[in-house]
């Protein structure tokens, strides 16, 4: 299974690509569909906080695997950083590798990039995925 859906850019999108993913995955466990909103909405807010353009965001199932997608058409790289405890912004990078299997950035060929991370469905608690 695959969908996907473009984000306008603007602040209403986090909370609408939110939606668009729980929607999708209805029928997942708690514990995924907790850790899919919130990585989601932190690739969102970085689309929009980092960005110009609009965003696409894709969910692709198969089986217990879940791969979401944030493609954006804007250049720059994504970083992890690591915030002062003080700092108001900064760590969505570090949630998404915190909650996720696996994630990456791809450069698009033509402009801009997808950010993606992985995570299973299979019971395991949020925050507790085996690395790969």
């Amino acid at each position: 299974m695959r969908d996907t859906r473009t984000f306008p850019h603007e602040p209403e999108s986090v909370p609408a690509a939110r939606r668009f993913a729980t929607s999708v995955l209805r029928g997942a466990s708690a514990h995924t569909l907790e850790a899919v909103e919130l990585m989601v909405s932190e690739l969102a807010t970085n689309c929009i906080r980092h960005t110009n353009s609009e965003f696409d965001l894709t969910i692709i199932r198969n089986g217990s695997d879940i791969r979401v997608e944030a493609t954006d058409w804007a250049g720059g790289t994504p970083a992890m950083r690591s915030p002062k405890p003080t700092d108001a912004s900064g760590r969505g990078l570090k949630i998404v590798d915190t909650l996720s299997a696996r994630w990456g950035v791809a450069p698009r060929a033509s402009a801009g990039k997808t950010v993606w991370f992985m995570i299973s469905d299979a019971g395991a608690p949020a925050g507790e995925p085996s690395r790969a």
